[in-house]
């Protein structure tokens, strides 16, 4: 393809680094969600949060695996997490809701420098934001009933 430029190894890098960044903080952030919440609805949040938390470490090897792949080396940082010790249902809704904003932003981030330099990792972009995207769909269901009027 003529129209194919040159990957920028370390911008992509950079990036990718802060995405297992990001995805080792869902892991925690997801676990921690898990055991705190309580409540009648509380075994299918836990499950939710586990499920989260499990698919968070999936990313973080994919992106790590692709780290490598292209010569780099992978953070064994964890992006900074606040502890708001705000723990009801709306909060922890809340919090994972900007946080699933937040992972979309940087494969979005990926998806602009990876652009016609790499259709593998344009297409893993792509995917990672619809699964983001998708986790922001549910997680904004989740939360209608605190944010209607009753």
């Amino acid at each position: 393809m003529d129209s194919m430029r040159k990957l920028d190894n370390e911008k992509t890098v950079e990036i990718l680094n802060s995405i297992l960044e990001q995805e080792l903080a869902g892991v925690v952030r997801y676990t921690h969600y898990a055991l705190m919440v309580t409540g009648p609805n509380r075994l299918p949040i836990v499950e939710f949060m586990k499920a989260q938390a499990a698919e968070s470490l999936t990313h973080a090897q994919q992106v790590g695996e692709i780290l490598t792949g292209i010569g780099g080396h992978p953070s064994l940082r964890v992006a900074p997490m606040e502890e708001t010790f705000k723990h009801t249902l709306r909060d922890i809704l809340s919090e994972s809701l900007n946080h699933e904003e937040n992972a979309v932003k940087l494969y979005i981030e990926l998806l602009e420098t990876v652009q016609d330099a790499s259709i593998y990792l344009e297409e893993f972009a792509r995917t990672m934001i619809g699964q983001e995207e998708f986790h922001q769909m549910e997680l904004r269901k989740m939360l209608r009933d605190y944010s209607e009027p009753h």
